[in-house]
C-alpha cells in the first residue's frame, strides 16, 4: 500500500532523499547499474563511527562485482567529488559511513525553524476512535487504569498530531453482578452514609463496600464449608451471592428502588471519576454506558442466525463456530435469551460506527482480553461490517508494583488518587532537597510539584512498549537523572532560562543570522539531525500506536542537548554567528521537547 507522505516530512527528508539520488547515480557511474532511488536504503551511523548516514554495501556486491569494502570506497569517492552535501566518508568493512557538510545541516535547520507547528502532519481524510479507560462503577481507578488512560490519551494525541480526526471514547461498565455486590453491601452495612457524611470520595466509598462484600462473602463460604458443603457449592449457596443475583434480576426488571439505589451510588462514583480524570489530565469526547448498550447485541444475534454466521443449539443457546479459524465455538446468547459480554460488545461496536462513521476503532484493553477481542473482531468481519477490518486491539501488559500484583476484591490495589498524590509529595521532597525552587511563590512551587510528579508517573508508564508487562517503581520514576520525565522536564526548563537570558541580552537568533556558519561542533550537527527526525518519529509512533517511540526519542534529544550544553560554549562564544545559532538551536530543542511531551500528556515547566 502506498501512503502519501506529509509535506513537512518530505521537506525534512530532502537531505536523505538527495543522498539516495546521488548514490543511485554513483551506482550507475561506477558499476553501470540502474538502481532506483527508493531502493537505496540508508540507516543511522553507529555512535562509535564518524558520520550520520550509513550505506550497507554487502547487498551491492552482485552489482559491483567487487568486495564490500571496495564497493564502499568507490561509491564514497564518487559522492565526495559530486555531492556537496558530503564532507567526507569512512569505510568500515561493508559499511559506508557518510559525513554531512555544515551547509547541508544549516539548510535543514532553517527548514525546521521556519516550519509552523513543526512535526504536525497535514490533515488526513480518516477518522479514528480510541476507546480507553473503561472503568467499573464498583471501585475507584487504580494503577492499572493509569496505564490504560495515559496510553489511550497519548495515542489519541499522537494520531491527531499526525493528521487524523480522532474521537476519544470511554465505555463505562456500570451494570452487572459486581455492581450489585457493592450495592448490596451498602444496603446491609452502609447505614445511609454518603461521601459528604463520611468525608470519603465517592468512588473510594463504593470501592470500600465492594471489598466489604468480598470479606463477608468469604466468611459465609467458610461457615457453609464447616457445615459440610464443598467449596463450589458453598460459593453458590452463600446468602450474599444469592441476594446479589436477585438484586441484578430486579435491576434488569426495572425495580424502582433497586434502580434508584443504582443511580445514586453511580452518581457518587462518576463525581469521583471526574475528579480523578482531571488530576490525570485526560478527557473524552464520547461516553458509552453498558447499562444502555448491553441489550443492543440481541438484534445482531438474530441477524447472525439469518446469515448462518451463528447457529442455535438444542437448548436454545446461540453460538458462533470459529473452529475453522483456529478458535473454539463461542457463546453469543444464553439459552434463556440473556446477553453475555460479547453480545453487548457486538451491539456497542455497531453503535460506535453509527454515531461516528469511524474508519478505525482502537480498543485500549489489557492483554488478558486478547482472545475475547480477537473473536469479537472476527465475528464482525464474518457479519460483513464495513468497519470490521478497521477494528484494532491495542493490547497492553499489566502493571505491578515491586511488592507484587494487585487484587481489587482484597483491597490490595493502589488507588490512582493515592498514587498521584504520593508522586506529587515525592516530587516536592526531591525538588526541595535539590534546591530547584529558589524564588518560587507557594503557588508556583505547588504547580511545579504537580507537574513533576504527574510527569514522572506518566513518562515511566509510557516509555515502555505497551505490549510489555512492567513494574512501576515510584522512587526510580522521580529521579532527575536517567530516562525519566523529570530529567526531560528539567532540560526544558534549563533551555527556557537560557533563551530568556538571550532575550535580555538582545541576542538575535534568526536563521539568516547563521546560515554562513562553518565548523559546526559534532554535537550541533547531531542536534540538527535529531530534530529533523521528529516528524518521522511521530509518524512511526502513530503507525505503531506506541507512545514509547515518542518518549524515548524525547529522552535521546534531551540527553544529546545536555551533551551539547556541556561541550559547547554559548554565552562566552565570541563569534556572533555561532552564538546566534546556538541560541536558536536551543530554543528549537525546547520547542520540540514541549511538543513531544504534550503528545504524552505531560506538561513541561518554564523554570526550575
Amino acid at each position: 500500500m502506498i501512503v502519501e507522505m506529509p509535506l513537512i516530512l518530505q521537506r525534512i527528508m530532502n537531505l536523505e532523499s538527495t543522498l539516495q539520488s546521488y548514490i543511485s547515480k554513483a551506482l550507475k557511474a561506477q558499476f553501470n547499474a540502474d538502481v532506483p532511488e527508493n531502493q537505496v536504503h540508508l540507516q543511522p551511523t553507529k555512535k562509535e563511527f564518524k558520520g550520520t548516514y550509513t550505506l550497507v554495501t554487502f547487498p551491492l556486491t552482485k552489482i559491483s562485482g567487487k568486495s564490500p569494502e571496495e564497493t564502499a570506497r568507490l561509491i564514497g569517492g564518487y559522492l565526495k567529488l559530486n555531492a556537496s552535501e558530503i564532507s567526507g566518508y569512512n569505510v568500515v568493512k561493508g559499511f559506508l559511513n557518510l559525513e554531512i557538510a555544515d551547509h547541508a545541516w544549516l539548510n535543514t535547520f532553517k527548514t525546521i525553524v521556519e516550519t509552523k507547528k513543526f512535526g504536525k502532519a497535514a490533515p488526513k481524510s480518516e477518522k479514528i476512535m480510541v476507546e480507553y479507560s473503561s472503568p467499573n462503577t464498583n471501585k475507584p481507578l487504580h494503577l492499572g487504569h493509569l496505564r490504560n488512560n495515559f496510553l489511550g490519551y497519548s495515542v489519541a494525541q499522537i494520531l491527531a498530531f499526525n493528521g487524523y480526526e480522532v474521537v476519544k471514547a470511554n465505555l463505562v461498565n456500570d451494570r452487572g453482578i459486581h455492581i450489585c455486590k457493592s450495592m448490596l453491601a451498602y444496603l446491609k452495612f452502609g447505614h445511609g452514609e454518603t461521601p459528604e457524611s463520611s468525608g470519603i470520595k465517592g468512588d473510594h466509598l463504593i470501592g470500600d463496600y465492594y471489598v466489604l462484600f468480598d470479606k463477608e462473602y468469604k466468611k459465609q463460604i467458610e461457615a457453609l464449608k464447616q457445615s459440610g458443603l464443598d467449596e463450589e457449592t458453598a460459593k453458590k449457596k452463600a446468602q450474599l451471592i444469592v441476594e446479589a443475583q436477585e438484586m441484578l434480576q430486579k435491576w434488569e426488571q426495572g425495580d424502582k428502588e433497586t434502580v434508584a439505589l443504582w443511580q445514586k451510588m453511580n452518581a457518587w462514583v462518576y463525581a469521583g471519576f471526574d475528579e480523578t480524570y482531571k488530576k490525570m489530565g485526560v478527557d473524552f469526547d464520547q461516553f458509552y454506558y453498558e447499562s444502555q448498550t448491553y441489550l443492543l447485541g440481541k438484534d445482531i444475534v438474530e441477524e447472525g442466525l439469518q446469515k448462518a454466521v451463528f447457529f442455535k443449539k438444542d437448548d436454545g443457546s446461540v453460538w458462533c463456530d470459529l473452529m475453522a479459524d483456529g478458535y473454539d465455538q463461542k457463546l453469543v446468547q444464553r439459552a434463556d435469551g440473556t446477553s453475555v459480554y460479547i453480545t453487548q460488545d457486538l451491539g456497542t461496536a455497531d453503535l460506535k460506527y453509527k454515531d461516528h462513521k469511524v474508519d478505525k476503532s482502537i480498543y485500549v484493553i489489557g492483554n488478558e482480553q486478547d482472545y475475547h477481542m480477537a473473536i469479537l473482531f472476527l465475528i464482525m468481519k464474518k457479519l460483513g461490517r464495513p468497519y470490521g477490518d478497521g477494528m484494532y486491539h491495542l493490547s497492553y501488559g499489566m502493571v505491578d508494583l515491586p511488592t507484587g500484583r494487585m487484587k481489587s476484591r482484597e483491597g490490595t490495589v493502589v488507588d490512582a488518587d493515592d498514587l498521584i498524590q504520593e508522586m506529587v509529595d515525592t516530587a516536592q521532597k526531591t525538588t526541595t532537597e535539590l534546591g530547584k525552587i529558589e524564588g518560587f511563590s507557594k503557588e508556583e512551587a505547588g504547580k511545579l510539584y504537580n507537574t513533576l510528579g504527574l510527569g514522572a508517573l506518566k513518562y515511566f508508564l509510557l516509555k515502555v512498549d505497551p505490549k510489555k508487562k512492567m513494574i512501576f517503581n515510584p522512587e526510580e520514576s522521580i529521579e532527575f537523572q536517567g530516562n525519566t520525565g523529570p530529567f526531560i522536564q528539567y532540560t526544558h526548563a534549563r533551555i527556557k532560562a537560557l533563551v530568556r537570558r538571550a532575550s535580555q541580552l538582545e541576542i538575535p537568533y534568526k536563521a539568516e543570522d547563521f546560515l554562513a556558519l562553518q565548523n559546526l561542533h559534532e554535537t550541533e550537527a547531531s542536534l540538527i539531525y535529531m530534530l529533523s527526525q521528529f516528524p518521522s518519529k511521530v509518524d512511526e509512533a502513530s503507525r505503531a500506536y506506541s507512545p514509547a517511540v515518542i518518549a524515548n526519542y524525547t529522552f535521546d534529544l534531551a540527553k544529546e542537548y545536555n551533551k551539547f550544553y556541556q561541550e559547547v560554549s554559548i554565552f562566552n562564544e565570541q563569534d556572533k554567528q555561532a552564538l546566534s545559532f546556538r541560541i536558536s538551536c536551543s530554543a528549537m530543542v525546547a520547542e520540540v521537547i514541549a511538543s513531544a511531551m504534550k503528545l504524552l500528556g505531560i506538561e513541561v515547566p518554564e523554570k526550575m
